[in-house]
């Protein structure tokens, strides 16, 4: 029986070398998962810039649509005013006539 040991524990022997060709491959494909994360950091830098610029640019025309839209009440307002002014001008024209 314990021969029988032996030969079980000779044939579980874990062989620790290392073939050329896996260490190669190890060592490209950590290569490759570095180059992807640092290319996915580099698209992530860019788009954060693309959407930081985009919400600037739609501040900036929501406050120029604000500014026109106040200019619109402002140039309403007068057009009111002068079509008062000209109904009422005529309204007096046609009394003195």
């Amino acid at each position: 029986m314990s021969d029988t040991k032996n030969q079980n524990r000779m044939g579980w022997h874990f062989n620790r070398q290392i073939n050329i060709s896996v260490l190669v491959q190890l060592v490209f494909l950590a290569s490759l998962i570095v180059g992807s994360w640092a290319n996915l950091q580099r698209q992530l830098d860019i788009l954060q810039r693309d959407v930081t610029m985009l919400l600037q640019c739609q501040k900036d025309f929501t406050l120029k649509l604000d500014m026109l839209s106040a200019k619109s009440i402002s140039y309403e307002y007068r057009l009111r005013a002068i079509e008062k002014h000209f109904s009422r001008t005529n309204i007096e024209d046609k009394q003195i006539n």
